[in-house]
């Protein structure tokens, strides 16, 4: 697998990066076993963690695969922290307590980072994470506070490179500025294309590479939506359901055809087209792709070797395009 360099770092990943939100969840641990040896003998090497992906789940089954399955040394572990899961006080209705679930609190205060972070560390058998970033903005922690401990986490040896997620141009551009920040996730995909307007521009002033997140929209760009709501899908999921329903637009609807069709000329899957268009967008360093299980990953590898023609790269710009 191609590898690129990461903003004006030094840093380089797979253009490609295994995420792995389903781990502990609709994954279990044999195939996530068989992700992370694929991917790994396939030349990837990017591979996203969290300590709230699945209450903690997917954290723990990566940390029994390394080593045994794939050497430390052999990956670029991305981990994250800033995001807590707070549990309210148990409502009393009739006498009996009824808990509340856990709803994630954006908590970038330097406590709970270096807390995270060295939890993060202690689950998964490391000394250092490749990539650790803030993953989300929080404005009730000051931007100094913020750039401090990153410098410190960097300074320290626990992390290589650090970054942000979930933050806005503006935002970036900020702590940027003041920080060894190379590295910036957002949300990028042929249904959302607003981080062309500034993120991608104040990213590369700055010298940090982008990695696209969702950059499937939630499963939509597989084409899976197309004749209903499959009873395994996202959009059958009481959680997740209208996240997914309201992107099912008129737009969406002609970008799907449009994939269909230039994957039936290409001889592959509207998958892997939505992922190569937006692997070769300018400013693109890699992307997080999960998948439920090993066949699904293949589907995703696929997209490695594809190389867009560029009138059909063209023809996807134009019909992705958002009203003005």
């Amino acid at each position: 697998m191609e590898q690129r360099t990461v903003g004006r770092s030094g840093l380089r990943v797979s253009r490609i990066g295994l995420a792995t939100h389903t781990w502990g969840s609709q994954t279990d641990s044999d195939d996530a076993a068989g992700q992370l040896v694929a991917f790994a003998e396939a030349g990837g090497t990017l591979v996203d963690t969290s300590p709230v992906y699945a209450g903690g789940g997917a954290q723990r089954i990566l940390a029994d695969l390394l080593g045994d399955l794939v050497a430390r040394d052999e990956l670029v572990l991305s981990g994250s922290a800033g995001v807590v899961a707070r549990v309210d006080p148990p409502l009393v209705e009739s006498g009996v307590p009824t808990p509340e679930p856990a709803r994630p609190t954006v908590d970038a205060s330097r406590r709970t980072l270096l807390r995270q972070l060295d939890r993060t560390l202690l689950e998964l058998g490391t000394d250092y994470l490749d990539i650790w970033t803030v993953a989300a903005w929080d404005p009730r922690t000051p931007l100094d506070e913020i750039a401090a401990t990153i410098d410190y986490a960097v300074r320290s040896g626990r992390v290589r490179y650090a970054g942000v997620s979930g933050f806005g141009a503006w935002q970036l551009a900020s702590l940027a500025a003041i920080a060894p920040v190379v590295v910036a996730q957002t949300a990028y995909s042929l249904l959302a294309r607003e981080a062309e307007d500034d993120f991608v521009p104040a990213a590369r002033h700055h010298g940090v590479g982008v990695i696209a997140t969702a950059p499937l929209s939630g499963g939509i760009l597989t084409g899976k939506y197309r004749d209903g709501v499959p009873a395994d899908s996202r959009g059958a999921d009481e959680a997740t359901a209208a996240e997914i329903r309201h992107r099912l637009d008129d737009r969406a609807t002609r970008v799907v055809d449009a994939l269909v069709t230039a994957a039936d000329g290409l001889g592959t899957s509207p998958l892997a087209v939505a992922l190569a268009w937006i692997r070769d967008r300018d400013g693109i360093a890699s992307m997080f792709v999960g998948a439920r299980d090993i066949g699904q990953l293949t589907g995703v590898m696929a997209a490695e070797t594809l190389e867009l023609p560029r009138a059909i790269a063209a023809a996807l710009d134009d019909v992705s395009a958002r009203a003005e």
